[in-house]
């Protein structure tokens, strides 16, 4: 994932919100972030937590290194990785889990696309809670360390990203496929 692919522009922003999803920096200075992406889901929370260990069933292809979210695993145990397998062997480790708490909770650890390159990590907790016959879903990523011009320049883009993805959990969950305009499968 480059540079480029991070930089979401405010129009691409708007057009990735979804009903009852919600997208929000809670802080941003020079050495730290935090973002906080909501969601509520129609399903339950062993559904919509069978669903979040699937990424390559819902993660966008345009956040990969490889182009292909097929590509993306999760061995959802403590020291299991999210990995993504690349061409001619290669792979890539995007997060450890460090607590998974089936139904209930995963926290990941490490540093996301192109902040790998960079002298920072990260801790991205999801959260499950049962409410008004669904599932309210919380994924809070938190960053810190140091980038040149300050890791509050880049929290707008991790946002739009990481609301991005939220939101294909959420229409992956409740129709079957990630991406809005297609019909369920």
């Amino acid at each position: 994932m480059g540079a480029l692919k991070l930089a979401v522009t405010g129009a691409a922003l708007a057009a990735i919100s979804i009903a009852s999803a919600h997208a929000a920096v809670t802080s941003a200075t020079a050495n730290a972030m935090a973002v906080n992406e909501t969601a509520h889901v129609a399903g339950s929370p062993d559904k919509v937590y069978a669903a979040l260990i699937q990424p390559s069933r819902w993660w966008s292809s345009d956040h990969t290194f490889s182009g292909d979210a097929a590509n993306i695993s999760l061995d959802a145990k403590a020291g299991g990785c999210w990995c993504e397998k690349l061409r001619d062997g290669g792979s890539v480790q995007h997060l450890t889990v460090v607590y998974a708490d089936p139904n209930k909770k995963l926290r990941l650890r490490g540093a996301l696309g192109p902040f790998q390159g960079m002298a920072v990590d990260g801790a991205m907790t999801w959260t499950l809670a049962p409410a008004n016959g669904g599932t309210d879903v919380t994924m809070t990523y938190n960053l810190s360390g140091s980038v040149d011009g300050g890791l509050q320049s880049m929290a707008p883009a991790v946002d739009g990203v990481l609301g991005e993805q939220i939101s294909r959990l959420k229409q992956f969950i409740e129709t079957g496929s990630p991406d809005a305009a297609k019909p369920k499968q």
